[in-house]
């Protein structure tokens, strides 16, 4: 069994970058599966997170604690509620691993590799669009040409490096680092 920190063993409070980086890296999962929605409700029911998210409303009140979507909700997210998205998240990318496996691939050929980034970052552009408030500045980076394909990129890498084993304390230790 690998040595975990005790500080990342237990659920502990996202600060509000990371609360804004878990709910991105769900976007980038709803982009990457066009029933991304379903499946998160269908993987928290199979994780036995169904008392806390047992419909897609309840996981999306959850998620409007971001404070780049269009609406938000105050107050804090409770730490158990946060440690189950952590979980999902996790679980998610490891279904959706060989898609992600492949936009990171060096080994596709360019043409192919730069189709696949088109497609989800498309599909990724009208997500934001919907549902988050365009007038904040995440937002607009995210919505940049110049700067949104680096940081849909690293939001992919995340995803990529939360499956597997120890994947979740890898996502959870991201989330809580200051830094993007």
């Amino acid at each position: 069994m690998p040595d975990v920190s005790p500080a990342l063993s237990r659920p502990t409070r996202l600060p509000r970058r990371g609360l804004e980086r878990l709910d991105l890296m769900l976007l980038c999962a709803e982009a990457l599966d066009l029933n991304g929605g379903e499946a998160m409700v269908w993987m928290s029911e199979q994780l036995g997170y169904q008392s806390l998210f047992p419909n897609r409303v309840e996981l999306w009140k959850r998620r409007c604690h971001n404070p780049l979507r269009r609406s938000t909700r105050r107050g804090q997210l409770q730490v158990q509620d946060t440690d189950a998205l952590i979980r999902i998240l996790s679980a998610m990318a490891e279904r959706l691993y060989p898609m992600l496996r492949q936009l990171l691939s060096a080994a596709e050929p360019e043409s192919v590799s730069e189709q696949r980034w088109a497609l989800f970052r498309s599909r990724l552009q009208e997500l934001i669009e919907e549902r988050l408030n365009l007038r904040r500045v995440g937002v607009r980076k995210l919505l940049d040409p110049n700067e949104g394909p680096q940081l849909s990129h690293q939001l992919i890498l995340s995803l990529a490096l939360s499956a597997g084993n120890g994947g979740v304390e890898r996502l959870k230790a991201s989330l809580l680092d200051p830094e993007p």
